[in-house]
């Protein structure tokens, strides 16, 4: 692996169905002995997860990381709450965007870079049922397209 090698364990494939995604950030995550085990075996879920802001901090939410098979006692909950690693101008930043109304803080993927689990987070706004339709749309548009051009080059 080269030096700034980044494995993707996690993603949530739900987020640009259910939102607009309008900025990203990356965060690190405080975690537990057993929970960086488990996030290397890939057993992990982003599905209904969400970062709140509390007291200052940065906090995921809802994040289900299964329990490591080898684990004994000490072994973690799958779903508590884990403390984001972020600097205190870009918590101070995201306050400020969440303070509008329809915003929302969702995680996008899991990853590990330089062996430390990174959690990109996005800035979301949720999107209304004509607008998820309209996207569907605009995709099996292009892909028709796709399609008929690369049956057109086959055809030269």
């Amino acid at each position: 692996m080269s030096a700034d090698a980044v494995k993707t364990i996690a993603t949530n494939r739900k987020a640009h169905h259910d939102y607009f995604i309008e900025d990203r950030f990356e965060a690190g995550l405080a975690l537990t002995g057993t929970e960086i085990k488990s996030i290397r075996a890939g057993q992990v879920n982003l599905r209904d997860s969400f970062a709140v802001v509390k007291e200052g901090e940065m906090w995921l939410m809802n994040t289900h990381i299964a329990p490591y098979d080898q684990g004994t006692y000490t072994n973690h909950e799958p779903r508590r709450p884990r403390k984001l690693l972020m600097h205190r101008r870009e918590i101070n930043r995201i306050t400020g965007k969440l303070q509008e109304k329809g915003f929302t803080l969702i995680p996008l993927r899991l990853y590990l870079k330089n062996n430390r689990a990174k959690v990109e987070l996005g800035l979301a706004r949720g999107k209304k049922q004509y607008d998820k339709r309209a996207t569907l749309r605009e995709k099996e548009t292009r892909r028709e397209i796709d399609r008929v051009v690369a049956h057109h080059w086959k055809e030269r």
